[in-house]
């Protein structure tokens, strides 16, 4: 029996809600779930003393840190592996099994990380706030209990939802607050007159921080190798784009900047300085490949990406001339640069590329779609 557009319609919003309900309802559970354990297992190690709030060590916030990256790993990692059922999510079942492990681990890390560093510098500052202060047990269980349970519920409901859009947004806050942590943490107060890979290192948890911060980075944007193939296929299948082998190439210079980056944290300056500099200009050959390549590669999209694309890396040559012959800052301050640079311009890249495959999905059809192909467009005006 065929149903009246006007039937689809009012059904899919009462499919969506429901779909909604059971998500939050999921996120509530695994909040609950982590607060239960982390509240257990912070009471045993509170009992029959006062802890600080912070302090290296036995605090409330070194077990409230660990509280909340176990149970925010385990929220957003069982979330992402249950929205493969989602409609719209076919795709991800047919890619092979490897693939989706380190795509759910990467995906579970990055929240976990991204919580746990919030967590730590939260009591950190509650620390400084209220010196000499310690809690009894009671108080130091609610506070992971707390700390656990709500990152968990966040960390499921982020997961259960994830999208193009969402994944950009998540690299760069978990570059931006894992970084942040490392430079707050690091022992040497004069590291940033060397250059920014000085942070990795030090034998120190500022060191740890820093390069697995790196590493899991750079598996991440492996991840989005996926998502961002799947969307410029899409764009080249509806006629948007003009080369077809336009996605693959986009695909492995993204895995080979992610491989790149991950190699950066894996071999330090004090471990290789030769594998460690080769990695950090293969990741920024790639870069290039992409951003000065596009025009003739993605050719059918707007113009103005491609304004912006020429305009971000001016502004790369620039920071590097500001550097070299004139000297007005540091290697540091010229990293810091290229980093933000590179990471902006990824965030943009794969946001721009998803907006237009939605546009082009929501555009309506002319009459008589239904019984004809619709024909390929020839690219997008800007």
């Amino acid at each position: 029996m065929q149903r009246s557009g006007t039937e689809v319609i009012s059904v899919e919003p009462e499919v969506r809600a429901k779909r909604g309900v059971r998500a939050e309802t999921e996120a509530v559970v695994a909040g609950t779930v982590g607060a239960a354990v982390s509240g257990a297992v912070a009471l045993l190690l509170f009992l029959g003393a006062l802890t600080p709030l912070w302090a290296v060590g036995r605090s409330v916030g070194v077990v409230a840190g660990i509280a909340v990256f176990a149970a925010s790993a385990g929220a957003a990692g069982t979330a992402y592996m249950r929205s493969r059922r989602q409609p719209g999510q076919e795709w991800r079942r047919r890619i092979r099994p490897w693939q989706d492990a380190v795509d759910i681990g990467t995906v579970a890390a990055v929240h976990a990380a991204i919580a746990a560093v919030l967590t730590v510098a939260v009591f950190v500052l509650l620390q400084r706030s209220f010196e000499g202060l310690e809690v009894d047990a009671f108080i130091g269980t609610l506070a992971v209990v707390a700390s656990a349970g709500f990152s968990g519920y966040l960390a499921y409901s982020s997961a259960a939802a994830m999208t193009t859009r969402k994944m950009s947004t998540l690299l760069v806050t978990y570059m931006a607050v894992a970084t942040l942590g490392s430079i707050a943490a690091v022992e040497d107060p004069l590291w940033w007159e060397y250059h920014f890979s000085q942070l990795g290192t030090a034998d120190d948890f500022s060191a740890f921080l820093f390069n697995s911060t790196l590493i899991v980075a750079g598996v991440f944007v492996t991840t989005f190798s996926l998502y961002l193939t799947r969307d410029l296929t899409t764009l080249a299948e509806r006629g948007v784009l003009e080369r077809a082998w336009a996605p693959r190439f986009y695909g492995i210079v993204f895995v080979v900047l992610g491989l790149m980056l991950a190699g950066v944290g894996l071999f330090p300056l004090d471990v290789s300085i030769a594998l460690h500099n080769g990695c950090a200009a293969g990741m920024a050959a790639s870069f290039a490949a992409m951003v000065l390549g596009s025009p003739a590669i993605l050719r059918g999209l707007p113009r103005r990406f491609f304004v912006f694309c020429y305009a971000a890396f001016a502004l790369l040559i620039g920071g590097f001339l500001l550097y070299a012959p004139i000297g007005y800052w540091n290697l540091t301050a010229f990293e810091l640069v290229a980093f933000s640079l590179i990471f902006g311009w990824i965030t943009v890249f794969i946001r721009f590329v998803n907006a237009i495959t939605v546009d082009e999905a929501d555009a309506p059809s002319p009459p008589g779609a239904d019984a004809a192909p619709r024909p390929a467009s020839r690219g997008v005006r800007p």
